[in-house]
């Protein structure tokens, strides 16, 4: 057996946690304003630079992945420092990438590395301990909510002052690199206990997660429709936004960022809601805002407080089906809780990453209207999962692959709570 290591007792500085979970968690959107203005600085399409979206969204995904499960037994500190060096490093060969194939490299590659906000967020439970852990989770995570929301307007607003682009990535790389001297030695050396598995073990066992847990199934799916929608209306409003007749500048798209944070703060009432209603309830409701969202900004495509409106609709839905996704999840056990996280959100992101990719290319195709009814397409089908989701579930006839699963015998569902 591979001694136990426990984490050193020490008080949980919430702060800092958000903090560094916003900066970070800022990398992958703060691109999104920009795209027009990159299309117009490295002379290529709206189409081809919608590929950096794409790449954000799919580095996203691979880090989560590949680097997330690493969290379980590499030394916390050692982690984090290499993360955060390998993101400011990609950050910096953005801002010079002297072309388009240069930069959607260095986006991806920094945001394979930019994979700390889920790695924060399980440090913040087990420094709480028991009986704070709702409460400082909560915290972090309204710092991600923050960090996701406000970096597109910083990023807008920097572009604007300074007439590039480029400036926005040198900022976030001396951001994401100051954090280098506080927060790895605010954190324990490891999370938590080191299991028996090894990495290559940890990795192939996540697929059976999938086969073994139907709560998984239903959060994957519905998560990587509604962000696939949510991703197609940023990857397209900044274009949407500088074309006739708006006309306006990557500040007006970053704008958004602050004019949707009523929504994003409203959308942490989604948990109390799921734990009294069930998540199924949540997700309906949310895709129903989200549905509404995309309706009002497809009805009022030159109307700035039409699109404003639409906007939080969207950012209030997917965000509150977010929350029930995770809840549901999170009810399969606490041995395996963050392994579930990092199949939950490799479908979610990958999700954002195809429609990213859609919604450019149809946008460049189409135009507005074709992006929005794509993004209307993919809430729809997380609709059809809902009612599946209510419904009790029969005794699964899955053999026992606990130990390769996750190392607890699933139990067998019973609906929503």
């Amino acid at each position: 057996m591979v001694p136990r290591t426990p984490v050193p007792a020490r008080p949980v500085n919430v702060l800092l946690l958000a903090v560094a979970g916003a900066v970070t968690v800022a990398n992958i959107y703060f691109p999104q304003p920009l795209l027009a203005a990159v299309a117009r600085g490295l002379d290529v399409s709206e189409r081809t630079a919608g590929l950096i979206a794409s790449a954000a969204q799919i580095g996203y995904a691979l880090g989560i992945l590949l680097l997330v499960p690493l969290a379980d037994s590499a030394r916390l500190r050692r982690l984090t420092s290499v993360l955060l060096a390998l993101t400011s490093t990609a950050l910096l060969v953005a801002a010079a990438a002297p072309d388009v194939v240069t930069l959607t490299l260095a986006t991806l590659a920094l945001s394979t590395t930019t994979v700390l906000p889920q790695i924060l967020t399980p440090v913040a439970a087990v420094l709480a301990g028991p009986g704070r852990q709702g409460r400082v989770v909560g915290l972090v995570g309204l710092g991600l909510t923050l960090g996701s929301t406000l970096s597109r307007t910083v990023s807008g607003a920097v572009t604007d002052a300074s007439g590039s682009w480029r400036v926005a990535y040198a900022v976030a790389a001396a951001a994401t690199a100051a954090l280098l001297l506080v927060l790895p030695r605010r954190l324990p050396e490891r999370l938590g206990s080191r299991g028996d598995a090894s990495y290559a073990r940890v990795l192939a066992g996540l697929p059976r997660l999938l086969v073994v847990h139907r709560e998984l199934r239903i959060s994957a799916l519905i998560g990587a429709c509604a962000f696939a929608a949510f991703s197609v209306f940023w990857a397209v409003l900044a274009f949407h936004l500088s074309a006739p007749p708006l006309g306006y500048g990557p500040g007006a798209a970053g704008l958004f960022g602050v004019l949707t944070l009523p929504a994003a703060l409203l959308s942490a009432a989604a948990g109390p809601l799921t734990d009294r209603y069930g998540a199924s309830a949540v997700n309906a409701g949310g895709l129903v805002c989200a549905g509404l969202g995309l309706s009002v900004a497809g009805l009022a495509p030159y109307s700035p407080a039409g699109l404003v409106a639409g906007a939080n609709l969207l950012v209030v839905g997917v965000s509150s089906c977010q929350v029930a996704n995770q809840a549901r999840i999170f009810r399969i056990g606490r041995t395996v809780a963050a392994r579930v996280n990092t199949v939950f959100m490799l479908a979610t992101f990958g999700g954002g990453a195809l429609g990213s990719l859609a919604g450019s290319w149809l946008y460049a195709a189409h135009g507005w209207a074709a992006a929005l009814l794509a993004a209307g397409a993919c809430v729809a089908a997380a609709g059809l999962v809902v009612p599946v989701a209510a419904r009790a579930a029969v005794p699964s006839c899955v053999r026992d692959v606990t130990r390769e699963a996750g190392g607890i015998r699933p139990r067998i569902p019973q609906g929503e709570s």
